[in-house]
């Protein structure tokens, strides 16, 4: 099916509305805010209004318990020519209110009676002036009513069942804050009227979201449900970016601000809190999916569990499609044991690999396995053992080796680190060997290698300045990864790029490329690790995987500020020893904002700890604190906690500076476990190992959950991994 046959309703209504909003600013220019312009653009409204296939009622259905619902459309990003869907059930009413900038209303379906006033002699008594009535009528499918800034309506829906109408404003409703209203049709007292009021993003269905996903065109469907929460179930192409840290992470998820977005919660109501807040930041084009998981559940759609499953999944498929060969945990311990020619290479991140690697492996994360391993297995007479904590970077990272025909035999450790202590054998822990940097021969075999792996996958190369044209295209989203190490982007890195070591990329693409058929580009200093993520992104389905080495264009400077991440809110700071005292005169409610784990690890004694995006359930009982201090790990995560309970309480809120980490930093006493969880610790996703009892058991379940994906898969179209010869 091509992207045209596949157009959903909300697709075509996004371009019908960019179209109008284009001829609606083209008429604001070239007529001014006149009568006769508004007679142009009410034509133009009432144009798009009778395309009734473009407004299914399931988008824009009346909120339960209130009277109408508004849904945004569109606004430019200054607040300027703003298009709203007004539902509403018969008998809706609004007494008669001004706008203060221009407003066409064009009907969809229902009636909608306006009554349009002048006022006079408004303030000749202060807040008080006199209404008199020039016109009256009765908005339906084909006709509409223009007001210009000064003038006055009131509106009832007469109709018998609900109504749809349109209505466009000079600027945003959300901006408007001079608007007012009388309680009488003859005037008296005016008051301020609906300065902010809340605004919904359009409703879709799980089966329109199902085409959208399939019909090639770049689109973001955004779980902002907690991480743990999105573990439990959720949709194969969907991205955790959790409402606790959307301002933070949505930049990089999802840098460009009309990419088609779609919102996924449990109950649509934190679907719509995030599509608010994306709105602040420019986002437009967003829609959330009805019902939520639920909702696609019942639909008969698959969820699936656990995270990064697009990867996860993927890994299942390498190894089965290409037979990749692989050793089990006792089959490698007598190997060990015997003094067998082998060496065992650590396919995580030095982070991961500190904290249990298999005795003597080589910390040797995936896109280094092939750049490295001539360096650290010179010998083709030597087996090469690829292991992680599990399967996907065990089977990805050896048939890396195996695709880029290496001389020595290959096997991936089944099960990895958790199938060899499943097996009952002994881990290291705290280690920092890392296979060596190669050189020399070393050097030169590995580009070979990852030559071949380029013409037997197609690896796409650009330059410099090919780059810089993607970058100019506004109607496409690149994406720039440096996958080199971590240390390696820190100490000198092209500016705009993000770092993205290439095993961790395609080992949990979800987490850093968000927008499903975006452009990728790699970059790295000598070709070699580029050329290796991209190999499998491509396989992973991506239409658009370059790779430019880009050695002689580092800047050399390092960017300090993350890209597309907006400032926390500034907030007071306390200090730790200040605190400290505080604490000991009773006076200070310390809440924590960190991930559950760092807080059971460690907290400050007293504290709680929250979850940012559900705030407002520990409002009433914050209230009564006399001090009220938000920490995190650095401090930067609990500014905006600390922004959101200030507008909340109406009252100051501090941070403690430089977070947890300072408060450490100081050698101050720090409180273990669980203690004063003001949620359930459901923040972030625990690996198998990351909890504290049936440790083998939750292994044991998660390596099965693993196998089990390449049948879940099957049954996906949303699954399209590419098989090479």
């Amino acid at each position: 099916m091509t992207a045209m046959t596949a157009r959903t309703a909300t697709d075509q209504r996004e371009q019908a509305v960019r179209d109008l909003i284009g001829r609606v600013r083209a008429i604001q220019a070239n007529q001014g805010v006149t009568r006769a312009a508004l007679d142009a653009i009410k034509a133009e409204l009432v144009g798009l209004a009778t395309r009734s296939e473009l407004f299914p009622q399931a988008h824009f259905q009346n909120t339960p318990g209130r009277p109408g619902t508004i849904y945004h459309l569109a606004e430019d990003v200054d607040g300027r020519f703003a298009l709203y869907g007004s539902a509403g059930l018969p008998g809706k009413a609004q007494p008669p209110h001004d706008h203060t900038t221009w407003a066409i209303i064009a009907g969809v379906y229902g009636d909608e009676h306006n009554v349009f006033y002048e006022c006079v002699g408004r303030d000749q008594v202060p807040g008080e002036g006199r209404l008199r009535q020039y016109d009256e009528l009765t908005v339906r499918k084909g006709n509409a009513c223009a007001l210009m800034p000064t003038d006055f309506h009131t509106i009832e829906v007469t109709s018998a069942t609900d109504s749809l109408h349109l209505h466009l404003y000079g600027k945003t409703l959300e901006d408007l804050p001079d608007r007012i209203t009388f309680s009488s049709s003859a005037g008296g007292k005016f008051a301020r009227f609906m300065a902010k009021p809340v605004i919904l993003s359009p409703r879709l269905a799980p089966q329109e979201l199902k085409a959208m996903c399939a019909d090639g065109g770049e689109i973001a469907v955004l779980d902002v449900r907690e991480e743990g929460v999105h573990s439990r179930g959720h949709l194969f192409l969907a991205a955790s970016a959790p409402m606790s840290h959307l301002e933070a992470r949505i930049g990089r998820l999802v840098p460009r601000k009309d990419t088609r977005l779609v919102l996924v919660d449990d109950d649509e109501a934190l679907a719509q809190r995030a599509a608010r807040v994306l709105r602040a930041m420019g986002y437009r084009g967003m829609s959330v999916l009805a019902g939520g998981m639920p909702g696609w559940k019942a639909a008969g759609l698959e969820v699936y569990s656990n995270v990064h499953v697009p990867s996860k999944a993927f890994g299942e498929y390498v190894e089965h499609v290409e037979a990749t060969p692989r050793i089990t945990a006792a089959e490698l311990k007598a190997k060990l044991d015997a003094g067998e020619d082998l060496v065992v290479l650590d396919s995580r991140p030095m982070s991961e690999y500190r904290v249990m690697n298999i005795p003597g492996a080589y910390d040797c994360p995936g896109a280094e396995l092939v750049r490295r391993v001539f360096e650290v297995a010179p010998r083709p007479e030597t087996t090469v053992v690829v292991n992680c904590a599990g399967r996907t970077r065990s089977i990805i990272g050896a048939q890396s080796l195996i695709n880029a025909g290496i001389p020595n035999n290959v096997v991936a450790l089944k099960n990895g680190t958790m199938g060899w202590h499943l097996a009952g054998f002994g881990l290291e822990r705290g280690q920092a060997r890392m296979a060596p940097v190669p050189k020399g021969e070393a050097l030169a075999k590995a580009k070979a290698a990852a030559d071949r792996v380029a013409k037997r996958f197609g690896v796409k190369r650009a330059s410099l300045a090919d780059l810089e044209a993607m970058r100019a295209e506004t109607a496409s989203t690149t994406y720039v990864f440096d996958v080199r190490t971590p240390e390696e982007y820190a100490a000198d890195h092209l500016q705009g790029s993000i770092s993205a070591p290439g095993g961790q990329l395609v080992q949990a693409t979800d987490t850093y490329a968000a927008v499903r058929n975006a452009r990728i580009v790699l970059i790295d200093d000598d070709g070699i690790r580029a050329t290796m993520t991209a190999s499998w992104l491509i396989q992973m389905g991506w239409p658009a995987v370059y790779t430019i080495d880009c050695a002689p264009a580092f800047a050399g400077a390092v960017e300090t500020s993350r890209p597309g991440a907006p400032q926390a809110p500034d907030c007071s700071r306390e200090k730790p020893r200040d605190l400290v005292e505080k604490l000991k005169a009773g006076t200070v409610e310390v809440l924590d904002f960190g991930t559950s784990i760092e807080y059971r690890i460690g907290h400050i004694p007293g504290s709680s700890w929250a979850i940012r995006s559900r705030i407002q359930n520990y409002a009433a009982k914050l209230a009564t604190a006399q001090t009220l201090v938000c920490t995190s790990s650095d401090g930067e995560h609990a500014k905006w906690a600390a922004g959101d309970l200030r507008r909340l309480l109406g009252r100051e809120v501090s941070v403690l500076e430089g977070g947890t980490a300072a408060w450490k930093a100081e050698g101050l006493a720090l409180e273990q476990g669980e203690t004063r969880m003001l949620a359930p610790p459901e923040d972030i996703y625990y690996k198998p190992y990351d909890g504290t009892s049936q440790i083998e058991s939750a292994m044991q379940d998660y390596l099965q959950w693993e196998l089990d994906l390449l049948s879940q898969i099957e049954r996906d179209v949303d699954c399209r991994f590419r098989k090479f010869a």
